[in-house]
């Protein structure tokens, strides 16, 4: 029998945690199939050439059997996901693993495996979000005014930031990276891991602890091919996205202490919003919030408390 070929797709060099955890993902299920199975990673699609919003795509068609993926990429099928787009709606890191791995990570995994051609294994920690940007530094909604920010393929984000005071452009992560040296981007707001993975902090003087999103990523995979594999053989793909899941929350917890402890105050300026400052914003995008609220059923909310 020809083993089985599982071949995983992300966007991030081989230091960042989503590749560790996919690492892992591949191990496990070696170690679980042995010769059963063939674990192939394509770590990097960027490299490639392709955008990162390429990878759900290249799951769909076979392409490639798992990759991670925003799940921004999936609220338009499944509009409940919307709840991990609005702004300061998450008040811990613990909070949102509970729930992730908790009743909202199931009712997500049902709702997709409904709506979408995608077979969701778990949800990892894409992080607080935070502002960075080369203009000055930002402490009130009035610092934002009239700064281009690059944002995810979100409107939800793009709507929020624009309360703010930014000026939102949301553009693929490739293209931003691409970019990023140009005029095209002032800003950009990511979880503190991705703005050092990608060198940012080299381009931008201001870091600002904003954490006005809190992100997740799904772990998805093709659901008819995982249908088609061998009961010993999903089994062992639940079993390695369980450790890959596991790992990727532990190292995303640690990475931001990390990042913190490796800022140098010669390059870069590092806010910590005081409580007065953090309120402004929330406040800035309270009509947000607002419109979108009662779009969502309230246990969504409820699950993240």
């Amino acid at each position: 029998m020809e083993p089985i070929v599982i071949r995983f797709g992300g966007y991030q060099g081989p230091s960042s945690i989503n590749t560790r955890a996919a690492v892992r993902f591949g191990e496990v299920l070696e170690r679980e199939l042995g010769s059963l199975v063939t674990f192939e990673l394509v770590g990097d699609v960027l490299s490639l050439g392709r955008n990162s919003g390429d990878l759900p795509d290249m799951v769909e068609s076979g392409e490639l059997a798992a990759c991670y993926m925003s799940t921004v990429r999936f609220a338009d099928r499944v509009p409940e996901l919307k709840i991990l787009e609005l702004p300061f709606v998450v008040s811990s890191r613990p909070a949102a693993i509970r729930a992730l791995k908790g009743r909202l990570g199931e009712l997500f995994t049902r709702r997709m495996s409904v709506e979408t051609p995608f077979r969701a294994l778990g949800f990892w920690d894409n992080g607080f979000r935070h502002v960075t940007n080369k203009v000055h530094a930002i402490r009130t909604p009035a610092d934002c005014k009239g700064i281009r920010i690059r944002t995810q393929m979100s409107a939800l984000h793009a709507e929020a930031l624009g309360a703010m005071g930014f000026e939102p452009i949301s553009v693929d992560i490739k293209e931003f990276v691409e970019q990023c040296r140009t005029e095209r981007f002032q800003a950009q707001e990511n979880p503190l891991t991705n703005t050092f993975h990608f060198g940012v902090q080299r381009l931008h003087r201001y870091i600002t602890l904003t954490g006005h999103f809190f992100g997740a990523s799904a772990l998805i995979c093709n659901a008819a091919l995982y249908e088609s594999w061998p009961a010993e053989v999903q089994r062992a793909v639940d079993t390695a996205a369980s450790a890959a899941t596991s790992l990727q929350h532990q190292l995303a917890a640690e990475e931001d202490e990390s990042v913190l402890a490796r800022i140098d105050p010669k390059e870069n300026e590092l806010i910590t919003l005081t409580p007065a400052e953090h309120e402004a914003f929330v406040k800035a995008v309270e009509p947000v919030l607002e419109k979108h609220r009662t779009s969502l059923d309230p246990k969504l909310f409820e699950y993240l408390s």
